[in-house]
């Protein structure tokens, strides 16, 4: 792009912007805190998914001192659902040493709100420039893709590598004057016009500017090197009974969905049955002697690097005295209080099949 174009391409961008926006809740606030928690949760989670968790989290810790304040396991069951744990973990601990360090305000330079857990460089750009005006150029996958067509760049957008050209190409293009409009206009556009498949390219303000539309190569850009094939885990899992109460663990704070609760299992040894995988990691897990009773559900479920198919049963406890290795905790509880708990997705998948017994696909 001529640098000349700069000012005019910046400007098409906004108005843009000021006329399609859409009135997403976190659009609405100037509070540095609340547009924290919506960029910590919009990190790889659709603006679809996150905004009725966002608008439930805010009315339950409308304020940083309420977050900070609040157990860590209030924290989570507000986050069930939406995934990537660590996140919420993370937040919650670095609300807690803002309202030590800095006296409850988040910090508006780089430094110190860069070292916070859980803030890594898109967090710190997006929270400064959106909510300070500090000139930080934000690059996500729509601005990636953007920047690509735009430029025709043909580095890889799914290679590490190639993030420092992207930032870079940013940076460049960014309005200094109206860091946030701008970062958040970039974003929506990706969003909105040049989607990943049948970009928009008459409805682009932008159309002018780009190297692919003029060259009639869109299709071919952004480009990606192919990723490796998702492994899938087998894994069993037994819901106990014991007295009318059903036995839940807790994972470790850190690591996988750490600090949420869930049932007892492990992965499957080569050549091994589910059922005897379910008996054989209960008394591993937590020093318990069950018997199967029933197949409950076969639960399939997708993270980010792996998918797992869960072999769900039915168990009578036995014998023995729980004694755990591995769970931080665990409780014997009645199934009407198990929401009180926060759980894996995959967990609450086969949770509303517990009065029941025969075998369910899920």
């Amino acid at each position: 792009m001529n640098p000349a174009d700069a000012p005019l391409f910046r400007r098409r961008l906004l108005e843009w912007y000021q006329r399609r926006q859409r009135p997403l809740p976190w659009r609405k606030t100037h509070d540095p805190y609340r547009i924290w928690v919506s960029e910590v949760m919009l990190q790889q989670t659709q603006v679809k998914t996150v905004q009725p968790y966002y608008v439930r989290f805010i009315k339950r810790f409308p304020t940083l001192r309420r977050l900070a304040g609040a157990d860590l396991q209030d924290v989570l069951k507000q986050w069930e659902g939406l995934g990537y744990y660590a996140r919420a973990r993370n937040l919650h601990r670095a609300c807690t040493i803002v309202l030590k360090q800095h006296g409850g305000r988040v910090p508006d330079t780089w430094g110190p709100f860069r070292v916070l857990p859980g803030v890594g460089d898109y967090i710190a750009a997006a929270v400064l420039s959106i909510a300070f005006n500090r000139p930080h150029a934000v690059v996500d996958g729509n601005v990636k893709r953007l920047l690509a067509r735009l430029l025709t760049l043909t580095a890889p957008v799914n290679r590490a590598a190639s993030h420092r050209l992207f930032q870079e190409q940013a940076a460049r293009l960014l309005d200094r004057r109206r860091s946030g409009d701008f970062n958040q206009a970039m974003m929506e556009l990706g969003a909105l016009v040049c989607t990943p498949s049948s970009p928009q390219c008459p409805l682009c303000p932008l159309v002018r500017f780009c190297a692919a539309h003029r060259s009639g190569a869109t299709a071919r850009f952004p480009r990606r090197v192919a990723s490796r094939p998702v492994p899938e885990i087998e894994a069993a899992v037994g819901v106990v009974f014991k007295n009318g109460r059903v036995l839940i663990t807790q994972r470790p704070a850190q690591g996988l969905l750490g600090g949420l609760w869930e049932f007892p299992g492990g992965k499957l040894r080569e050549g091994e049955g589910p059922a005897a995988a379910c008996v054989r990691e209960i008394k591993e897990e937590v020093n318990l002697e069950v018997v199967v009773e029933s197949a409950l559900a076969q639960v399939r479920h997708a993270y980010s690097h792996f998918r797992i198919r869960l072999h769900v049963f039915r168990c009578r406890y036995a014998a023995g005295r729980v004694r755990r290795s591995g769970p931080a905790a665990h409780r014997w509880v009645r199934l009407a209080d198990l929401d009180r708990f926060a759980f894996p997705k995959a967990n609450r998948k086969f949770i509303p099949l517990l009065s029941r017994r025969p075998k369910a696909e899920v």
